[in-house]
């Protein structure tokens, strides 16, 4: 029996590490350092901040805006919830957040997006500390 690696037909997270993620779609990888919201569908754009103190209303807005399935927040370092105020916009539009950390997102999202669902990874980099 021939074994052959998974392959993602969407844009997919490569690799991660403190500080960074690695997207790669079509054969082209990139290092990405900043936060950013990746989606099954081809979306991709910085999203303003790395501190999660810094997150507002509308950081949550831009992603209903997309009109996904699903959110994937990936709160950083550690499991942070945001609080109700801020994804108001997502509630109204009905559309479902799940929030891990950032690199438990990165796997979540590869596999959603790998059954053809469309969803966005709103992905929060803090800075290595090291």
């Amino acid at each position: 029996m021939k074994l052959q690696p998974d392959r993602l037909e969407v844009q997919s997270i490569l690799a991660y590490g403190a500080g960074w993620v690695g997207l790669g779609n079509n054969g082209v990888a990139e290092k990405i350092d900043y936060s950013v919201v990746i989606g099954s569908r081809g979306e991709k754009f910085a999203w303003q901040g790395s501190r999660f103190e810094d997150l507002t209303a509308e950081h949550f807005e831009l992603l209903a805006n997309l009109k996904p399935e699903l959110v994937i927040f990936g709160s950083g370092t550690r499991l942070r919830f945001a609080p109700a105020l801020l994804l108001r916009h997502l509630m109204a539009a009905r559309i479902g957040i799940e929030t891990m950390d950032t690199l438990a997102a990165c796997r979540t999202y590869n596999i959603l997006a790998g059954e053809g669902r469309h969803v966005v990874a709103a992905l929060l980099i803090e800075p290595d500390a090291a």
